[in-house]
């Protein structure tokens, strides 16, 4: 593969111009997630420590291979919806627990007792499907109110599924570890009781399907929380408990030893040794710009990932709007599809017949997603644009091998279907900080909405409101603009989090990493393709 080369001007007005805003929209970010961080504040974190509790995230990093990886799953899940918390009152994502990858979740207990909301419980079910489409083992650390009931009707009915994927995932050889720390009462107490293995901390662990209140209101009887559900009753007497810890960083310890004696085995290895970039990766936060008018090769994004910045580009000539190309990140060979502009029929085209080759040999494949959409007008419809887009979207419906999407612009319209959006199921999806997604940008909706009235007023022989339209237009543009943001996108489970441009690489590597856990079967066969 030849080495890429680089035309960014890293001294010049706009690469300045695009490094301060990245850098203002890192600082947003950086604040959201402390603030995600913080779990339920100073106030409770201290009444943690002092019942002589590990924090969360601390449980999480006794957890993991010391100096390993963990690599966040929607950490601002719920961020900015009233009443929830940054993170959902979860934190979850991908880590290196006795040299196996694992999908690893921890309730936020110093948040109202870790009680599950409804984006918590979103995101649950993200990091199921997670651990389900890669083949992980999953590791559970739980201590929960339970369910956040003034919102059960949020809850209840989906929540279901939590308690179903644990047993699926069994049946799949996809073992499921679970340590008790505190609370896991009525519904939550169906997670120890349905997981593979189970460790309960002796003097923490309360399991049960109605605690002390509850049972006497309904039998008259009259027991105590140990009694009722403790780790020694479940360890000695119920055998829900398959081990019982001494305390969190023994419960901690045996999840290591579990985890170290399945003997897990990853289906596929890198192709080769992984490489640096040649150009430096710091130098992304200067090539994309903030004001997605402005556009930018998707050549310098590749070029500062990729290993060795070398790119094997396919049809350079052909279909000059869309780059596609294989390339090695972090040793994994990858095929690339990255928007250079609007999607043409030629780009589409030349984009499915890229995803059949990928597929054909195993390659999974990589989106750098920045496109407004698929090129419109009549020249462009009698030409086919929608026939050859439909090939594109067919391809990436239908394709076997894995697929990961990165987010490093504009994402409007059907461009983000062709381009393997989150309704395309791809195995990952990162998004930048500059990210912004919806239909349409609220300026073109509100000037589609404005020519609508127009043309309707003209029909019926009436005045138009000329003022009326003016706020509507102006209502319009602000909901539309509120709406597309990569935090507001990022809080509703959109995506699984926005990341800091120079972490792409890593980002990506350790997605890669995770799908190469379970073997997948390349494929020929497709829907059918419209001539």
């Amino acid at each position: 593969m030849e080495r890429l080369r680089s035309h960014l001007r890293t001294r010049s007005e706009t690469y300045r111009q695009n490094r301060e805003g990245m850098l203002a929209a890192l600082g947003k970010l950086d604040s959201a997630l402390a603030e995600s961080r913080a779990g339920g504040g100073d106030k409770y974190i201290e009444r943690f420590r002092q019942r002589g509790k590990l924090l969360p995230r601390e449980r999480i990093e006794l957890l993991l291979d010391p100096g390993s990886y963990f690599l966040e799953v929607q950490p601002l899940m719920g961020h900015g919806i009233r009443g929830v918390g940054s993170g959902g009152g979860l934190i979850g994502g991908i880590g290196i627990v006795s040299g196996v990858e694992c999908v690893i979740t921890a309730n936020e207990s110093t948040l109202k007792g870790g009680a599950i909301n409804e984006w918590g419980l979103k995101k649950s079910l993200r990091l199921a499907e997670i651990a389900e489409q890669n083949g992980l083992p999953t590791i559970s650390l739980i201590e929960s109110a339970g369910a956040d009931l003034p919102n059960q009707s949020q809850i209840f009915v989906p929540g279901g599924e939590t308690f179903r994927d644990i047993t699926r995932r069994s049946k799949a050889r996809l073992p499921s570890v679970c340590v008790v720390f505190g609370n896991s009462t009525a519904g939550g107490a169906y997670a120890p009781g349905l997981s593979d293995y189970t460790i309960m901390v002796d003097g923490g662990a309360k399991v049960f399907l109605a605690g002390p209140p509850l049972v006497k209101m309904a039998t008259g009887e009259v027991t105590d929380d140990e009694s009722l559900g403790g780790a020694r009753m479940h360890s000695r007497i119920s055998g829900v408990s398959d081990y019982l810890a001494t305390d969190e960083a023994d419960g901690l310890r045996l999840a290591r030893e579990i985890i170290a004696h399945i003997k897990w085995k990853k289906a596929t290895a890198p192709d080769q040794a992984s490489e640096a970039p040649f150009y430096d990766p710091d130098e992304l936060l200067g090539v994309a710009s903030m004001d997605l008018r402005v556009p930018f090769d998707q050549r310098e994004v590749i070029a500062r990932v990729v290993d060795g910045s070398r790119f094997a580009e396919f049809k350079h000539e052909y279909g000059q709007t869309l780059v596609c190309g294989w390339a090695h990140i972090h040793g994994y060979l990858v095929g690339i599809l990255a928007n250079n502009g609007v999607l043409f029929s030629e780009s589409s085209e030349k984009g499915a017949q890229f995803i059949q080759l990928s597929n054909q040999r195993g390659i999974p494949l990589v989106f750098l997603q920045n496109i407004t959409g698929f090129m419109v007008g009549r020249q462009y419809e009698e030409g086919g644009i929608i026939k050859n887009g439909a090939k594109l979207i067919n391809a990436v419906s239908n394709s076997t091998v894995p697929i990961f999407t990165l987010m490093t612009g504009a994402s409007y319209g059907a461009g983000n279907y062709g381009m393997a959006g989150r309704a395309y199921e791809p195995r990952f999806l990162f998004t930048w900080p500059n990210h912004r997604i919806a239909v349409m940008g609220g300026e073109q909706l509100a000037g589609v909405l404005e020519i609508i009235k127009r043309e309707a007023a003209e029909r019926a022989g009436e005045t138009l409101d000329e003022g009326g339209l003016a706020t509507t237009k102006k209502i319009i543009r602000a909901q539309i603009e509120k709406e597309s943001e990569a935090f507001y996108a990022t809080s509703r489970g959109w995506d699984d989090g926005i990341i800091d441009p120079r972490d792409s690489r890593n980002a990506l590597g350790v997605a890669l990493s995770a799908a190469a856990a379970r073997p997948f079967e390349p494929t020929t066969s497709w829907g059918v393709f419209r001539h």
